[in-house]
């Protein structure tokens, strides 16, 4: 037997002066997601599901959707969008500033060596490494977050120079070196 897929189709409504893509598609259930940075709306809903039912469902969480569009366009991250190049120029000072001390006091705790240190305003990575050459990335949007973040970041990626994955034994380490590590983490999420 052959069950035919069917193409997604989209429409746009608007519920209490929120404009909102609707897409039907292959899904169980509907599903509501804002966005970042610009805090835009969509509904992810089954073929099939009346208009109807997905405004309901849009007006009885018109205020949650309103709380986190707000939260979404006034995050860190979506301020960064909107920087300028002399913001972006003064992360990166502030950031080429803070690393290198940091990398030269986690070196012997690690018992590693990091061999280049690059630096660059990303949109959706916090750092990078390369064990096989020693390089670490760090973004420079850092600068925006406490210190406390910066440091996980550069131990983070320290760390992969003994571990290259996200894996039990990674975690561990991280863990050993840096226990509150979790709680720096969640502030980057902001």
């Amino acid at each position: 037997m052959v069950i035919a897929m069917r193409k997604e189709q989209c429409v746009t409504i608007t519920v209490s002066d929120v404009e909102v893509e609707v897409i039907y598609k292959q899904v169980k259930n509907i599903r509501i997601k804002v966005a970042a940075p610009s805090g835009s709306v969509s509904v992810s809903a089954p073929f099939g599901t009346p208009l109807a039912t997905i405004e309901e469902l849009l007006s009885s969480r018109i205020d949650w959707i309103k709380r986190k569009q707000y939260a979404v366009t006034h995050s860190t991250m979506s301020e960064a969008d909107r920087a300028t190049p002399d913001d972006c120029q003064q992360w990166k000072e502030i950031v080429s500033a803070c690393v290198p001390p940091l990398v030269k006091a986690w070196e012997p705790i690690l018992g590693v060596k990091v061999k280049t240190i690059a630096y660059r305003n990303m949109k959706s990575r916090w750092g990078s490494c390369q064990p096989s050459t020693g390089r670490v990335c760090i973004n420079t949007r850092l600068a925006l977050y406490p210190p406390e973040c910066l440091e996980f970041v550069v131990v983070h990626e320290m760390c992969h120079l003994l571990v290259p994955h996200h894996g039990k034994d990674f975690k561990e380490l991280l863990t050993r070196v840096m226990p509150d590590w979790k709680q720096r983490q969640a502030k980057l999420r902001l």
